[in-house]
């Protein structure tokens, strides 16, 4: 019966900056964002996914939008070279409608947006008709549509990219774009134009509403208008040299109309003005954001009622840090959580930053945002792979950066940033070491607990395929056309295996280390004997360029894909036993990878996706197709004990996938990981230095502390027997008072009694007196 590999996203490592408006809130601890081909809801406390697979045949993904009771998203799609809208549940993750504007002749959908009360939808296409379509989303009727044309005299240029929804009136709609400004109302199952900027020279990037009738628009130029009316009313230059206080007064037509020649105004540093292109505006209870120019996000409060905004002397900043990419890093998307509680950004490299927006410090002027996970890699990914010992993969890419990660928590173990781009990477079975291709040479690293460190180089120039044997005492490098061994404990070449007549795309070890594999763009697939330096076994058709293969546990068959769409099972690296084509016919395989039981082939394919086939391979349609990568999978690699499969792709992204093999018994045994970490002897020496200084430090300070606490007891213990002094005196004073009081009362109570007496008898005598 036929087998096969059940796969499941354990976790997507990157994100997709190219879709606008590519951040929201689920929730108050809940980011939503696009990762590849999915949709991924990130626990900010929990740091967990939820992964939300998009449409199996979307081409590209233009952008998205959560609606305001935060329920359902919108992701627009291209599927077939049409435009198309998939609204999906965000607690069920189930597709809930899918819009076709069948009238639209772009193939892009350039901005979307919900009505306030999540009723209504509006879709903005691209060029060439730019038509703006208002939807009853749930009912997939539209309700009215029209194609946003420039007006006469505005720029021959002009071109929609946001739409929105007044948030107080859901039948008023504005439309901003490059050299465009214009005000529609929905009436009578029609967009009607209501209002457009008498001035249209301006390149606006986005806008938001402020108020029922005022909004704030950006511009390329960085400025910042409030416009009312069709009327701009204020004007804010957003840019570091500029008063923090000041505002544009009104101006009158005449001042506005000489807006090209100050669009090229040059600022204190010499710069273009341009260089603070608004990139977002985000507002908030007490004002707005703004994510404009370089690196950086500009808070503007509010005056008073009248919305008008002044600069804030505080700025928010991306983390500095030693990377070139740091230098030119831009924001382009923004959000806010629904209590204001965290404020998230994503930059144009691919980053998700942080901030608590509510523990700003007021006192200063700067807040630094912090990465949102880790740092992911923000251009191609083109090398993977994993390590036997340690629950560790390895990546390189085009943004000249190594990173290790831990597969099973997700985590970014070691970044290092290189001056030239990284081509390879191949990880030590230890895990102690990993080798890395450069365009000069071969570099050898040994993996620190917190950094690579140069070991060892070998001079193989624009090495793009290199990797360690399955026991780590030898590994494999391409050099041109010729595979180079060499030993790993002396670092001689130990031989070299030539015969391939193009670039060698895949290398592949047995078991047991005795053979190599190898294929190319020449058509060819060698086995080779690694002590005899022979080609055993060779299969060439040099009308396919291999591009990848896979080995069984046996080395007797191998599975390779290449340019002519087929996936080839060869027994023995001689014989083509089976051929089965890959469907549709614009589908093609890139990588392919077997599971080390031999029961699971998996093939990433030109399109993103991977494609789990029933085992053996007999039928062309008997596979699953998986949602992964926009752009084609580079590289597709198995952990050793098969738990995971990781993959890579054009787009920046990482993917691990969770591996179920059907019909295979879980092991007996768990895996047990080595948790060895290397550090260097003078790192050691510093750190036992340092420990040896702070343990000094402690006893001087305990020392110090015993003697203070010491002439403090004593201090204490003479204001003791002074105050008992002091008291014992006060108490004999207070003894000898009243003793003494004690004796005059007794003499005034004698004194009291004699003269009662006396009184006394003076009565009866009296009394006797008068009774006579």
């Amino acid at each position: 019966m036929a087998q096969s590999g059940i796969l499941s996203v354990k976790q997507i490592i990157g994100v997709r900056s190219s879709v606008t408006n590519g951040l929201a809130f689920q929730d108050e601890q809940t980011v939503v964002y696009i990762a590849g081909g999915n949709i991924v809801l990130y626990g900010i406390d929990q740091k967990a996914q939820k992964v939300i697979p998009c449409s199996i045949n979307a081409q590209a993904l233009t952008t998205m939008t959560v609606s305001p009771n935060r329920r359902v998203i919108a992701v627009a799609e291209r599927i077939n070279d049409h435009p198309s809208v998939t609204i999906y549940d965000l607690q069920t993750g189930k597709r809930r409608k899918t819009l076709q504007p069948e009238t639209m002749k772009s193939t892009d959908i350039v901005s979307l947006l919900f009505s306030s009360d999540s009723k209504y939808l509006l879709t903005q296409g691209d060029a060439p008709d730019y038509q703006l379509i208002y939807w009853s989303w749930e009912k997939g009727k539209v309700m009215a549509s029209t194609d946003i044309k420039p007006t006469a005299g505005s720029q021959p240029t002009a071109s929609v990219n946001q739409v929105s929804f007044n948030p107080q009136d859901n039948t008023q709609i504005c439309a901003t774009g490059h050299g465009l400004f214009k005000m529609f109302r929905y009436t009578d199952s029609t967009l009607k134009p209501s209002q457009n900027l008498k001035q249209e020279h301006f390149n606006f990037t986005c806008h938001c509403w402020i108020s029922d009738e005022r909004l704030l628009a950006g511009t390329d130029q960085g400025k910042l208008l409030v416009i009312q009316n069709g009327e701009i009313l204020h004007e804010i230059k957003v840019d570091t040299k500029s008063d923090s206080r000041s505002v544009t007064s009104h101006y009158s037509m005449d001042e506005r109309s000489g807006g090209n020649e100050s669009s090229m105004d040059i600022n204190a540093d010499g710069d273009h003005v341009g260089k603070s292109e608004i990139k977002c505006i985000v507002p908030y209870s007490r004002g707005v954001l703004i994510a404009a120019g370089v690196n950086k996000v500009y808070m503007f409060d509010r005056i008073d009622d009248n919305r008008e905004y002044y600069r804030r002397n505080r700025e928010i900043l991306l983390p500095s840090d030693t990377t070139d990419k740091i230098n030119n890093e831009r924001i382009v998307s923004m959000c806010l959580s629904p209590s204001e509680e965290t404020l998230i950004a994503l930059t144009d490299h691919q980053q998700i930053y942080q901030l608590s927006f509510s523990g700003i410090d007021i006192t200063k002027d700067v807040a630094t945002f912090s990465y949102l996970a880790d740092g992911y890699h923000h251009a191609q990914v083109t090398g993977v792979d994993t390590c036997i010992r340690k629950q560790l993969i390895a990546t390189c890419g085009v943004d000249k950066s190594v990173r290790i990660w831990n597969y099973e928590t997700g985590t970014l173990e070691i970044c290092k940033e290189f001056q030239e781009e990284a081509y390879t990477v191949s990880i030590h079975p230890s895990g102690l070491f990993i080798l890395v291709g450069f365009s000069d040479k071969l570099k050898l690293f040994t993996i620190l607990i917190d950094d690579l460190r140069p070991f060892k180089e070998f001079s193989i120039r624009g090495c793009r395929e290199a990797l360690f044997s399955n026991g780590g005492h030898l590994f494999s490098a391409v050099h041109g056309n010729v595979i180079q061994i060499y030993s790993t404990v002396t670092f001689e070449n130990i031989t070299n295996l030539k015969g391939h007549n193009g670039k060698v795309r895949q290398l592949v070890w047995s078991p047991d280390d005795a053979r190599l594999f190898s294929c190319g763009m020449d058509g060819a697939v060698y086995e080779w004997e690694v002590s005899t330096s022979k080609r055993l076994h060779e299969a060439v058709l040099k009308a396919c360029g291999y591009t990848g293969l896979g080995l069984t546990p046996d080395s007797k068959t191998v599975y390779a894909v290449g340019t002519d769409r087929k996936i080839k099972e060869i027994f023995e690296a001689q014989q083509i036993v089976r051929e089965v084509s890959i469907t549709p016919d614009d589908v093609q395989p890139t990588a392919i990878a077997l599971s080390h039981t031999g029961k699971s082939l998996l093939v990433g394919t030109s399109k993103g996706t991977v494609r789990s086939y029933s085992f053996p391979i007999s039928k062309p349609d008997d596979y699953t197709e998986y949602i992964g990568h926009v752009g084609m999978v580079n590289r597709l690699r198995v952990t050793y004990q098969d738990e995971y499969a990781v993959t890579i792709g054009d787009d920046g992204i990482v993917i691990l996938w969770t591996l179920q093999e059907v019909g295979i018994a879980k092991k007996e045994k768990e895996t047990i990981y080595a948790e060895e970490i290397l550090i260097t002897k003078t790192d050691l020496e510093e750190k036992n230095a340092l420990i040896r200084e702070l343990k000094q430090r402690v006893s001087e300070l305990r020392e110090e502390n015993d003697y203070q606490l010491k002439l403090k007891e004593m201090n204490y213990a003479e204001r003791i027997r002074d105050l008992t002094d002091k008291f014992m005196q006060e108490m004999e004073n207070l003894k000898t008072k009243h003793t003494v009081v004690t004796g005059e009362k007794e003499k005034e109570a004698s004194r009291h009694a004699e003269q009662i007496h006396d009184l006394t008898e003076k009565q009866l005598k009296e009394l006797q007196d008068l009774g006579k």
